[in-house]
């Protein structure tokens, strides 16, 4: 990945994420990451002058653990973080990325094979830029996974990722960013 530690620079300005990283760590859940919008969010928001929590609307927390894929499984897990993130400002969903594929179709339309890793649940978000997880290791230093690199996300490009998610999926967010980061440069789908 080009540039953790600028990353890890402007991800440390958001107070909520660096405290949501802290919990995350004690909650050992396997193979996690904190991803998606709020680690694009942040980085947008520090390079456009704003808060940088300003209008998160939740911090994604995903971990890998193919052992049980029951929904009763995962729900304990949701539980334990909903306790543990509780006093937070800020909503933490959390979501087993071994179970994606139980309902990802039903829900977008397209079928999804099972992910062998959360790595690899990121590495098919719907736009380059926000392919990137975050994770705070025991000993306290960031882990970064970012298999497209940070460029798109350091420049205020989004770009279509074509793996998983349908066109009308990265459309709508795209919009929808665009409206809130007007600076961002959005690059159609085809």
């Amino acid at each position: 990945m080009t540039d953790p530690d600028r990353l890890r620079n402007l991800l440390s300005r958001n107070e909520i994420l660096v405290e949501v990283l802290e919990r995350a760590r004690e909650l050992a859940l396997p193979d996690w990451y904190l991803t998606a919008g709020c680690v694009v969010q942040t980085v947008w928001n520090v390079l456009t002058d704003r808060e940088p929590a300003q209008g998160i609307e939740d911090y994604d927390l995903f971990y890998h653990d193919p052992a049980d894929l029951s929904w009763e499984a995962e729900d304990r897990v949701i539980r334990r973080a909903a306790a543990a993130y509780g006093d937070l400002p800020a909503e933490v969903e959390v979501r087993n990325e071994a179970r994606v594929h139980l309902w990802y179709e039903a829900k977008f339309g397209v079928p999804c094979p099972p992910f062998a890793t959360v790595e690899a649940a990121i590495d098919a978000f719907p736009a380059v830029c926000s392919c990137v997880g975050v994770r705070l290791e025991r000993d306290r230093t960031w882990h970064f996974h970012a298999l497209h690199g940070c460029e798109d996300l350091f420049a205020l490009v989004v770009r279509p990722n074509r793996v998983l998610a349908p066109r009308a999926v990265y459309e709508r967010k795209a919009a929808r960013w665009q409206r809130e980061w007007p600076r961002l440069q959005v690059l159609p789908w085809s």
